[in-house]
């Protein structure tokens, strides 16, 4: 006779500890997954320190069978996103599960459940917990590890999610490509083009200054939620938001990959966000711990990462199709080489994204990744 399997809510700070250390045993013989700093995780779930809660309610099951720990669930109900999107939805994420359908549908149950007491009628994910985090389920691509900010899972679990009743919603795509051969191989008009604008609309593309973060950070929120204020499943960040990801990421950036657009006013019309892959330190440092050693692996190995990720550009709307986006990429292209960067992920992007992928055509970049949302209506 089978041991049934229980769910029940995280409310304690032991329980929270149970929910993100689960991963490390549910991986622990996969080479490819990236562990994380435990105390990042707990600091994440901390509505405290993270600004994202004050607009999010949220809720965290544990699923046991037999006294083992067999799976995870997030289930989250954003107003800033229903607001956005004028709809009643909320999303599950940080699902993480045992090859066994009883209990992936049971989780998956049970934050649907919890998402439609809410006063919602469809739940979509993953999601951890945001858009602006990671998100997606992999689905293709499973033979090296994710970049920076990017998710990874076994291929089993799009069965689960399938099988427990959701159906795909969006896929996003990962390009990556080889930075010296996409420089040698790019069209030479993509080089003209960067010229033209330039000289024509008399744009300047600038590098970050960490010596003004503050107002920084405002003009990059401005660009970042006017470019992308259309798209699907957008949700702007708001000032805090925006600060407490720019704290996280201050010491870790490289001021060089993180390219602003100014039109000769000197008004921001355009952002490119691009990071070094943390995921390499991260693997090679063992990462979980950050004291007493943790901390200081990561950044040893930090000097020997050789590959970034381009997390965004955006061009508000009235001065995209000008070639701003050729802009960036020639710049971000020369600062990688010059920084001794040997690979670029773009990701990710909207399979609905002409321009984005267009792009990655032009360049002759490789789509190497797949993640999908799904989603399922429910019913009240």
């Amino acid at each position: 006779m089978s041991t049934a399997t229980i769910i029940e809510p995280v409310n304690s700070q032991d329980g929270l500890l149970k929910f993100v250390k689960f991963p490390f045993t549910l991986y622990r013989n996969d080479p490819i997954w990236v562990p994380p700093f435990i105390k990042e995780r707990l600091d994440f779930f901390d509505t405290k320190k993270n600004p994202f809660f004050e607009h999010a309610k949220h809720q965290l099951f544990l699923a046991h069978r037999g006294g083992e720990l067999v799976g995870t669930i997030g289930a989250v109900v954003d107003e800033n996103h229903n607001l956005a999107h004028r709809e009643q939805t909320g999303a599950f994420g940080f699902f993480e599960c045992i090859d066994d359908q009883s209990v992936a549908s049971m989780l998956l149950d049970t934050a649907s459940e919890w998402v439609r007491k809410q006063g919602m009628d469809m739940i979509r994910g993953p999601f951890n917990f945001s858009v602006n985090q990671e998100c997606g389920l992999l689905v293709d691509g499973f033979d090296e590890p994710p970049m920076v900010m990017m998710t990874y899972n076994p291929a089993y679990y799009e069965q689960l999610i399938i099988q427990s009743g959701y159906v795909k919603n969006v896929d996003l795509f990962a390009y990556i490509g080889d930075i010296d051969e996409l420089w040698d191989n790019a069209p030479r008009s993509l080089f003209r083009i960067a010229d033209m604008v330039a000289k024509r609309d008399g744009i300047r593309i600038r590098k970050l200054n960490k010596r003004d973060m503050r107002n920084e950070n405002l003009r990059i929120r401005e660009v970042y939620n006017r470019s992308f204020g259309q798209q699907e499943g957008f949700v702007p960040m708001n000032e805090k938001e925006c600060d407490h990801f720019s704290d996280a990421m201050k010491q870790l950036a490289d001021p060089n990959l993180i390219l602003i657009a100014e039109n000769e006013q000197g008004q921001p019309v355009g952002v490119s966000l691009a990071l070094p892959d943390f995921h390499q330190a991260l693997r090679w440092s063992g990462a979980g711990k950050i004291f007493p050693l943790g901390l200081l692996k990561f950044l040893w190995y930090r000097r020997k990462i050789n590959q970034m990720r381009l997390i965004a550009m955006g061009i508000i709307e009235e001065h995209r199709c000008r070639g701003i986006d050729a802009v960036f990429w020639v710049e971000t292209a020369r600062a990688a080489r010059k920084r001794g960067y040997k690979r670029l992920e773009c990701s990710w992007v909207m399979e609905e994204n002409e321009m984005m992928n267009s792009l990655g055509r032009t360049l002759r970049g490789q789509i190497y990744k797949t993640y999908r949302i799904f989603e399922r209506p429910l019913t009240r």
